[in-house]
């Protein structure tokens, strides 16, 4: 029993070893939607007419992870959240961690037939080889994958911090979707959008033991983003958070952690910022639906924040995505901008209110939406006029895209909100 147990340690350990083309976090290796790898698309067919494999996983919106030979995927089903570390060459579960959690969030309010399980994607740290998930009940939990998935520590944010429902702020309507935000790990932390209005907006904790460390000093409610932005400003390590009521810049340096650098306002009718910030040097842009049906460049510095441009198109759902001069938006079409004045270029398709996108090394886009249609399109720099489609596969699931797309060197791994996972590698 000795010998194959550590035999299976060891072979779990070679086959989820880091590798460059791994996306072990929200929004990829770069937090940002940019991946290293090309699309390495040469015309006709981009990927293999059938997936390599299927997995059910169970209910939620969390985007997977892969971290070298592994895919590990958090999902909701029979009262109880999972964890999944599935082999990426085959499907095969190699280990799943369960515990009892309910399918919405305690103070859940509104659309619960468009949600259920955990939105927020796991997170994954390098160093430790630890992961982190957050469940739609405010459950922080930090796993050992080097051994099966052991639970190291716990804490939630409802008993530990008194987080109730998310106020109504606007007069129309009223959502609180319960914890939508990937932990963010940084040096000795791991950070959590808590938004806890006595304890603070953003809460430090040390990423071994689980003691807290610091709580900024603003104090939002959460936002329902899938995750938190870094940025250098003038030197000093930051972070960006859209809470329900403001873009904020908190530092993240040492002697000043969880100060703040600066605030936007930015509210949301239904309390729905959900869009990530996507940062680029010391700017960063903000777009939300709804009342505000916009999309907003600010700059940075130590002494606050400016605007530079808002213009009139907007994505709900999908993160912008920066590459060169251009930004990149999926919400019912695609849309092409400017960077440096937000005027629209171009735009295209057909992908629902679901979204997201991913630039390619090539200049190229992945793009995901509706009930599974997946993408290929020439990036501004190919077509600088016209939206350009390459490939499209559609109607792969039966859900909705809430899921946001990933690549690795050799295929995509695409999920729908009912839980069913698929990996196509590329043809090519």
């Amino acid at each position: 029993m000795i010998r194959r147990t550590f035999a299976f340690t060891a072979m779990i350990l070679v086959s989820c070893s880091a590798r460059g083309d791994d996306w072990p976090h929200w929004r990829g290796p770069t937090r940002n939607g940019v991946s290293p790898e090309a699309s390495r698309w040469q015309g006709g067919d981009w990927l293999a007419e059938q997936p390599t494999w299927s997995a059910k996983v169970g209910l939620g919106a969390a985007a997977p992870l892969v971290v070298g030979g592994c895919v590990y995927v958090a999902g909701w089903a029979d009262g109880r959240d999972f964890l999944r570390c599935l082999s990426l060459s085959d499907g095969h579960e190699l280990w799943a961690a369960e515990y009892p959690c309910p399918k919405h969030g305690r103070v859940h309010l509104g659309d619960d037939a468009l949600y259920a399980g955990p939105s927020a994607t796991p997170e994954y740290d390098e160093e430790t080889h630890l992961l982190y998930t957050l469940s739609t009940d405010g459950d922080l939990k930090c796993r050992d994958t080097l051994a099966q998935g052991k639970e190291k520590w716990s804490i939630n944010f409802h008993d530990n911090y008194h987080v109730g429902r998310r106020p109504k702020l606007t007069r129309i309507f009223h959502r609180d979707y319960g914890y939508t935000s990937s932990a963010f790990v940084y040096q000795r932390w791991v950070i959590a959008e808590v938004g806890s209005v006595q304890h603070g907006s953003l809460i430090a904790f040390d990423k071994g033991s689980g003691r807290q460390v610091w709580a900024s000093e603003l104090k939002d409610e959460a936002g329902h983003t899938g995750g938190l932005a870094y940025m250098m400003v003038s030197g000093v390590p930051c972070l960006i958070v859209l809470t329900q009521r403001n873009l904020a810049v908190v530092r993240l340096d040492d002697s000043n952690a969880g100060k703040t650098v600066g605030l936007y306002p930015w509210v949301t009718e239904g309390d729905c910022n959900i869009a990530t910030p996507t940062v680029r040097d010391n700017h960063v842009l903000i777009t939300s639906a709804y009342n505000q049906s916009a999309i907003c460049k600010l700059a940075v510095t130590l002494d606050g924040i400016r605007e530079e441009w808002k213009q009139d198109v907007c994505s709900k759902v999908c993160s912008p995505v920066i590459d060169g001069d251009h930004v990149y938006l999926s919400w019912m079409t695609v849309k092409c901008l400017d960077w440096e004045t937000g005027k629209q270029q171009w735009e295209g398709g057909e992908f629902g209110e679901p979204g997201s996108c991913i630039v390619t090394a090539d200049r190229r886009l992945i793009v995901y939406g509706l009930n599974g249609k997946l993408a290929l399109v020439e990036g501004a720099t190919r077509s600088p006029h016209a939206y350009k489609q390459l490939f499209v596969r559609d109607k792969m699931f039966r859900g909705s895209a809430w899921p946001h797309v990933v690549f690795t060197r050799n295929g995509i791994l695409c999920r729908d909100n009912e839980g069913v996972l698929l990996y196509f590698t590329l043809a090519q």
